[in-house]
């Protein structure tokens, strides 16, 4: 059940991230004229004509990271070297051989990889013919590519299924069960989380603010159980971001929410809830997302009580009330197993349908204990609901006239529904539509 791995390498500013956007055919990497912009090892899987194979970007050979973290760079692309079956060696078609592009193909040759000399940039046919001088590197004939345009990427899977073995039924990568989104501000123990799931030094962890740029999916097992774990950069506030870099990881960040099954809101307990938390758990709430809020730190949060802490996070997310709370230390191990079994009950909850008796039933409920405010001397009404989706649990409520129910009132049916249904932790979303014959059809989701 494994599958090979292929690490792209090379100098920095290559177009390393961007050959990786390139082959997964999605924007994963930060792509940035930024020299050091990728720190971690980012991976995707990649089928392509019934071959499937895990696809490995590193950061660039040789950079001095300005934040000092060359040696958690180098080491992490190590590990992709060492896990790498082919390797995709990167060079500037425009630059020609440079210093750096000898040494890094000396490492190379000492590994004795299959490794596959590929010229980036290619964009123009003056290049195509000049590239002819990277064969002194001592792995063949370049092939040329540029990820930016596309040009030559079918031609380079082409070359690297010819390299695999064939296809085996019993290769198949497991489907992770869930997906969970690790969110949170600066040093809130994001990364520290997702190495002590992974059982390794899996993404780099430091003290340094913004270190984690890109979303680093992380496969992890449990139980048997294989999931997928999504690194995000450090959410800080609009008016702090500082460059594009910073921008790009806060859209990623927000994109691995819209991509989750599950959040993981950190927070550090040794700190006051500031309003970035408070922004990143109104964005958790508009996305409908199940959510468990991760107090972590709880080591060094001595003399406080639990009830205490719940309280007060209760107070600073009033629209996260419907989350649990879990008090973890990321860096000791302490209740990371438990963690994600909560995970795993509120994504059961997530997918969970009643039937329609049920559901007309916790509603009239409802309607007995608060029935919704008159307006303009008419008297809202509803007639049925029926469950059109899950994940969130999705109900379309019949009425009169939809105007006339307010965002006050249906946040008092999801509480009474939550109450009376197998939702009790999840966030509900309700569509209220007059009563017609025409078919409902739910806005898709954003992507």
């Amino acid at each position: 059940m494994t599958i090979s791995s292929i690490a792209i390498v090379g100098r920095p500013n290559v177009g390393k991230s961007c050959l990786f956007n390139c082959l997964a055919r999605r924007r994963i990497s930060i792509v940035e004229p930024t020299c050091g912009v990728t720190r971690d090892r980012l991976t995707t899987e990649i089928t392509y004509q019934k071959h499937t194979f895990e696809l490995i970007d590193t950061g660039g050979m040789g950079v001095e990271d300005v934040d000092g973290l060359t040696e958690d760079i180098e080491y992490q692309i190590e590990i992709a070297l060492l896990k790498a079956d082919i390797i995709l060696f990167v060079v500037d078609a425009r630059d020609g051989i440079t210093p750096l592009d000898t040494s890094v193909a000396e490492i190379l040759r000492r590994l004795g990889k299959k490794t596959v000399l590929i010229a980036n940039k290619v964009d123009t046919p003056q290049l195509g013919y000049q590239i002819a001088e990277f064969n002194k590197l001592g792995f063949g004939a370049p092939q040329p590519i540029s990820a930016l345009e596309g040009y030559g990427r079918c031609d380079l899977l082409d070359r690297i299924v010819e390299m695999l073995p064939q296809p085996d039924p019993a290769d198949v990568s497991v489907e992770p069960i869930m997906k969970l989104a690790i969110v949170g501000k600066r040093n809130a123990g994001k990364s520290t989380l997702i190495n002590t799931l992974a059982k390794e030094q899996r993404v780099i962890v430091s003290e340094v603010p913004g270190t984690t740029r890109d979303s680093v999916d992380v496969r992890f097992t449990l139980d048997g159980k294989t999931f997928l774990a999504i690194d995000t950069a450090g959410v800080r506030k609009k008016g702090q971001i500082d460059d594009s870099i910073e921008f790009y990881s806060m859209a990623r960040a927000e994109r691995s929410i819209r991509r989750a099954d599950v959040v993981l809101f950190l927070i550090d307990t040794t700190l006051k809830v500031s309003d970035v938390d408070k922004k990143l758990g109104c964005y958790i709430d508009t996305e409908k997302k199940p959510c468990i809020i991760v107090l972590n730190k709880w080591d060094l949060s001595e003399g406080v009580e639990t009830d205490t802490f719940n309280k007060y996070i209760q107070k600073c997310l009033p629209g996260l009330s419907f989350a649990p709370l879990s008090f973890i230390s990321a860096k000791k191990n302490e209740n990371v197993d438990a963690l994600i079994a909560l995970s795993l009950e509120l994504f059961e909850q997530a997918n969970t349908r009643v039937s329609t008796s049920e559901l007309n039933r916790a509603l009239e409920e409802a309607l007995s204990l608060h029935r919704p405010t008159r307006k303009k001397s008419k008297s809202p009404k509803i007639y049925y609901a029926t469950q059109v989706g899950v994940v969130p649990p999705t109900f379309v409520l019949f009425v009169n006239e939809p105007e006339l129910f307010d965002s006050d009132y249906e946040r008092y049916l999801s509480n009474q529904l939550r109450k009376r249904l197998p939702y009790s932790e999840v966030p509900l979303k309700f569509y209220f539509r007059p009563r017609t014959r025409e078919p409902f059809t739910p806005p898709k989701a954003k992507q």
